[in-house]
């Protein structure tokens, strides 16, 4: 068993799959799954797909790109402020640190969060240790 790396409660993330790199990730050892920021979601259930654009037109990493899963699910998702949610799940690759992981995120309007991407146990779990004092460990 390898020792878990220690990371800050902020870290940046890759979506090399997006070609979306460096990203503001929170990292939230009281939620269980990801989420990534979306916006324009939609099922079309005939085609059995969901498509969606990631951030927002004010992010400097949007593109206006719409893309298109058939690899989803849906699951409920209890938020923060004790409401559950029907939200779409894909499993996608994500790099953290120098390390490529693949993990489930749920695609979530955060337009009103601060980071665009929330980093939750599933993922955090016999990897990682959080130092809470500190911010982007990975990148230092």
């Amino acid at each position: 068993m390898t020792t878990p790396k220690v990371i800050g409660r902020i870290e940046k993330v890759d979506f090399l799959d997006f070609n979306l790199l460096s990203l503001d990730a929170k990292i939230d050892t009281g939620a269980y799954s990801c989420a990534i920021h979306c916006h324009d979601i939609s099922e079309d259930p005939v085609n059995k797909t969901i498509s969606f654009r990631l951030l927002d037109p004010d992010h400097p990493e949007y593109n206006e790109k719409e893309i298109t899963y058939t690899n989803y699910t849906k699951t409920r998702v209890k938020s923060s402020n004790g409401k559950a949610q029907s939200r779409y799940k894909i499993k996608i690759s994500v790099k953290i640190g120098k390390k490529k992981y693949s993990a489930h995120f749920t695609l979530s309007d955060r337009s009103d969060m601060k980071y665009p991407v929330l980093l939750g146990r599933k993922v955090l779990e016999k990897r990682f240790l959080v130092d809470v004092s500190s911010k982007y460990l990975l990148s230092a």
